[in-house]
């Protein structure tokens, strides 16, 4: 058999999170840590259930920003003997622990904004609108902080997007303050909180899933196996492709391992390895994969493949971990 293991880190950028972004999650912390303390005491004050829900969904950005940093630090680190992939699984692990802290927020928000629904009291629409417009200048300063790399990484686009978010539902907020004042209604600013709740909750509905799949070491989400199975078909000389598996690393990595059954008189297996790792990277962004090349019809049995010649190909580009 030949076999491929390396690393093609073509169009990843990952790496450079930490020295270039590191700064940004740490403004983008301490801004909205006093952001949150802040809309805490005037939302107690203003007994406004809208602002209480914007600082626990607050709060749980400081936590994600936090576990986000602290897991691209950790993944950046060399493998070792024990931790043969290194630390990059991490970043799964902490998104999972974001998802679920998010969703442990919300529910006790519920709780409170239910009461707030079912016995309104007067709300301080002018503390209401002051504090959310400070969310918007908060949220907005630090998502244009991740902008410019947001094409570039996933964990520095999911903090833009979250933190823009942010900035888009404290607009809301404000627009209720604003109503609050102008009809005098109370029930309306506890209205306001549900429907921020439903909105966050729904949103954050996909990332809960798909980190429990990445956890579970599902096919990341944009990779399709069929179309990965096909393409591998289609290479010089492969007449049969089995024991094919696709499975994350960590949020940004992929990595693959497949038998491949192809003829002993093919072209140079060397060639072909360093060809086919290229282009799995480019077609599907598969930077890490472990290839089998088995000349003929595979024997079967436990692990149905050959034991034949071995080769280990060198990575095109980047380094092996």
């Amino acid at each position: 058999m030949a076999s491929s293991h390396a690393h093609d880190h073509s169009g990843h950028h990952h790496t450079h999170a930490p020295a270039e972004f590191g700064r940004a999650f740490a403004v983008g912390i301490v801004l909205n840590i006093a952001f949150v303390i802040a809309e805490v005491i005037g939302g107690l004050w203003a007994n406004s259930s809208a602002l209480l829900s914007d600082a626990g969904h607050n709060l749980s950005d400081v936590l994600s920003l936090a576990l986000a940093w602290g897991a691209t630090l950790l993944a950046s680190r060399q493998s070792s003997a024990r931790y043969t992939y290194g630390y990059k699984s991490i970043t799964i692990q902490a998104a999972l622990v974001n998802a679920a802290l998010l969703y442990g927020a919300l529910g006790a928000i519920l709780w409170e904004t239910i009461d707030h629904l079912r016995h309104p009291e007067p709300v301080n629409g002018t503390m209401v609108m002051l504090l959310a417009g400070l969310g918007i200048v908060v949220n907005g300063f630090t998502a244009w902080l991740f902008s410019s790399g947001q094409k570039g990484d996933v964990n520095v686009r999911g903090a833009y997007l979250h933190m823009l978010t942010d900035a888009l539902v404290s607009a809301g907020v404000v627009v209720g303050g604003g109503l609050v004042l102008w009809t005098g209604w109370r029930w309306l600013d506890p209205a306001i909180g549900f429907a921020i709740l439903t909105l966050i909750g729904y949103s954050s509905w996909g990332l809960l899933r798909e980190t429990v799949q990445l956890s579970l070491q599902a096919v990341p989400a944009g990779i399709d196996l069929d179309k990965v199975r096909a393409f591998l078909l289609a290479q010089p000389g492969v007449t049969d492709v089995h024991d094919l598996h696709v499975w994350p690393l960590s949020t940004q990595e992929t990595a693959l391992t497949a038998h491949l059954v192809r003829p002993s008189g093919s072209a140079n297996s060397n060639n072909f390895l360093q060809k086919l790792q290229h282009d799995l990277v480019h077609e599907f962004q598969i930077g890490h994969c472990t290839v089998q090349i088995e000349h003929d019809t595979a024997v079967a049995g436990h692990h149905g493949c050959c034991d034949l010649e071995t080769a280990v190909v060198a990575p095109t580009s980047g380094k092996s971990q």
